[in-house]
């Protein structure tokens, strides 16, 4: 092989490895990879320890209900309202259909309420945290709704811990709480790098029939975060394929004085629903 030939052969290499090298995807950064706690004590007592941080908050944004009646499927985009004074209290209101509080949903210490105006649902529940407050059969479940806002039920806090077990998920530690006879009824997965809930299921029988997926948090106080983004959405059972889905625009901390306390944290009356009903145990009972 001549002087010239070998050359040129060694630019064609020099330009293949360059081409080659320039084909290449770029290397991504990986994940950090973040232990996560060791028990189930130890992640509850983390979300307690977060859940004491909390601070009354107010914040505005947007509310998209899908639902199903009789087969039908129906959409409403609105605006909504939100007022949360921790541990246990909450209101959301929202505007459907030109009406201010087309979509209420609230707490106290005691008990919850869900009412929804527009005609073709124009239902309302309500129930005591006192008694078993979860049914599948609702078309939002209050409880999930203000678990993923950090209200927990005042009756949870008489879980024993050895109602839950602790397992690994990818980057989750996975919280699951079983009842007596080790069926699991609720999974909270939390990231393990920053210990926020991303997700909580809850479960009927061993079956997953409701998912609440809580994304984008914001830090609106000093190491006081909060879901901005939350989709509550119904998985199996009765209401599969309705959902709400909640993006807070504006979130602020508050102060209550009485007056605005015992408008939003008293349960309203119920006149004008064509249905009413009480959520009692497994059951939904409507009154007449």
């Amino acid at each position: 092989m001549t002087h010239r030939h070998r050359h040129l052969l060694f630019l064609y290499l020099v330009a293949t490895l360059l081409i080659v090298a320039g084909c290449q995807p770029p290397q991504q950064k990986k994940a950090p990879v973040c232990p996560g706690k060791s028990a189930a004590a130890d992640a509850l007592s983390a979300l307690s320890s977060q859940a004491r941080k909390a601070v009354p908050l107010k914040a505005t944004g947007q509310c998209l209900l899908e639902y199903y009646v009789e087969g039908k499927k129906h959409r409403e985009n609105f605006p909504i309202k939100l007022w949360v004074s921790p541990p246990v209290e909450a209101y959301l209101q929202g505007e459907v259909a030109f009406d201010l509080r087309g979509l209420v949903l609230g707490s106290n210490e005691s008990e919850f309420w869900l009412a929804v105006k527009p005609d073709e649902i124009s239902s309302y529940w309500w129930g005591l945290w006192s008694e078993e407050s979860y049914n599948e059969r609702l078309m939002i479940s209050p409880k999930i709704v203000l678990e993923a806002l950090g209200i927990v039920a005042p009756d949870s806090s008489r879980d024993s811990e050895a109602n839950w077990s602790l397992s690994k998920e990818r980057s989750f530690d996975v919280l699951t709480k079983s009842d007596d006879e080790g069926r699991p009824v609720k999974k909270i997965y939390i990231d393990t790098c920053d210990y926020l809930v991303r997700k909580i299921e809850q479960l009927i029988n061993g079956t997953t029939t409701v998912v609440a997926e809580l994304q984008n948090y914001k830090e609106f106080a000093p190491d006081v975060f909060v879901p901005a983004k939350i989709k509550v959405a119904n998985v199996a059972g009765a209401n599969k394929g309705d959902s709400v889905a909640i993006t807070l625009q504006s979130i602020k901390t508050a102060e209550f004085s009485e007056k605005l306390r015992s408008r939003l944290f008293i349960r309203p009356d119920y006149q004008g629903f064509k249905h009413i009903y009480r959520v009692i145990g497994g059951s939904i009972i409507e009154q007449p």
